[in-house]
């Protein structure tokens, strides 16, 4: 009877101790698409009015944890009676996602000055236009998350594929979980760096003290940190999508393999880049076409 226990306990222990593994190993692979989510969240929330930050981080986070419910059930459905599909979803994410990069970097170098100017008519906005548009950018980043949840939780459960089942259940699910609440808890302190900051300069009005330079430390900081956050989230899109592609297509992985002293990150950027290439232009050339045909 003791030696049954004792194997029993064993078993759980080589269990848990695989789920720890497994979930690390799960955790690093999509650690691409969470700094995209955290990235996209950031650019979300900062852009709203100072009062209203938090309350658009809660509004995306609910929107977050819905999504997971909803595709965490099918993903684990789809693993257990059609795992042929975990490839191509894979394939199809990695092709939205290196359309989004792409389209970022698209945007930045030919939408520079149509930008500029969407941020001038943002001051001119009444308070009900504000709310309006606070909603659009919601629905939008849900919509976002959506598309970056199902890749997170594909990605993790094809870490996973080859477990029993129930570690496939506590792996993803411990991911998705990090995913949004650890992603919207650190945009949550992020887009109050500046308020910290103003209640530092405010209570040490000393402009010598050490903390009152701090205060003024995080409020310079925090817009540099969204912009970079946009930056790394852009490469990072671009990175897991072209690892998508060399680690599940023979064709493509053979070619970046067959490059010397090319290293795999260079390589996965690479393929990222020119699928985000092929993604984007057919788009563009429509919308121009459709531009320039008479209303």
């Amino acid at each position: 009877m003791a030696s049954g226990l004792l194997a029993i306990f064993d078993d759980i222990a080589l269990l848990m101790d695989d789920m720890a593994t497994m979930s690390q190993v799960a955790t690093k692979k999509t650690a691409g698409i969470l700094g995209d989510d955290l990235a996209v969240a950031a650019e979300q929330a900062s852009g709203s009015i100072s009062s209203r930050e938090l309350p658009v981080i809660w509004a995306i986070f609910k929107g977050s944890a819905i999504n997971k419910a909803i595709i965490l059930p099918l993903a684990f459905l789809l693993s257990a009676f059609a795992p042929f599909l975990i490839a191509p979803i894979l394939i199809l994410g990695g092709v939205y996602l290196a359309f989004e990069g792409m389209e970022k970097i698209y945007e930045y170098f030919f939408h520079k000055k149509s930008s500029a100017k969407k941020v001038d008519l943002q001051t001119l906005q009444t308070e009900e236009e504000i709310l309006k548009d606070e909603k659009r950018k919601i629905k939008s980043a849900i919509r976002t998350d959506f598309i970056l949840s199902v890749e997170i939780v594909i990605l993790a459960l094809s870490t996973v594929s080859q477990s029993a089942l129930i570690v496939q259940i506590v792996v993803v699910t411990f991911v998705a979980i990090l995913a949004t609440v650890g992603v919207y808890g650190l945009v949550a302190l992020l887009v109050r760096m500046d308020d910290l900051g103003y209640s530092l300069i405010s209570k040490y009005q000393d402009a010598k003290s050490f903390i009152h330079k701090f205060g003024k430390l995080l409020i310079a900081a925090l817009p540099k940190i969204i912009r970079a956050l946009a930056v790394i989230g852009t490469i990072a899109m671009l990175l897991v999508a072209g690892g998508i592609f060399v680690h599940n297509v023979h064709y493509i992985h053979e070619l970046v393999a067959s490059v010397p002293a090319m290293p795999t990150i260079i390589g996965e950027l690479l393929v990222g880049t020119v699928v985000g290439i092929l993604a984007v232009a057919p788009m563009e050339i429509y919308k121009k076409v459709k531009a320039s045909l008479p209303s």
